[in-house]
């Protein structure tokens, strides 16, 4: 093999190194592929938990325009509401027996 021949080939070698070297380090490279595939599972699942909260809150708008029932339960849970001819009665859980006063 004459010298030119080793020399071609050298420089080819180092050709490829350099493309493999562009491939794995440069830009739009093989690692930014992965990092970029990551991200959008990352922002699949993030999606894919806003569209289970967006049917959630449909159904519960649905149902606050159609259920009464749904409707009461709300305004008694949340607002503290109670309904008509309805009386609250309040328990004191504090035993005071001791604190009462005695006849003399």
């Amino acid at each position: 093999m004459s010298k030119k021949h080793k020399i071609l080939i050298g420089i080819g070698f180092v050709a490829i190194f350099s493309l493999f070297l562009l491939m794995f380090f440069g830009d739009n490279t093989l690692l930014e592929l992965n990092r970029l595939k990551k991200e959008k599972n990352v922002i699949i699942k993030i999606n894919e938990e806003l569209v289970r909260q967006n049917d959630l809150m449909y159904n519960e708008i649905e149902r606050l325009k159609k259920d009464p029932k749904y409707i009461e339960n709300v305004a008694r849970q949340e607002l503290g509401m109670i309904g008509k001819n309805e009386v609250i009665l309040k328990i004191d859980n504090n035993d005071n027996t001791n604190d009462a006063v005695k006849p003399e």
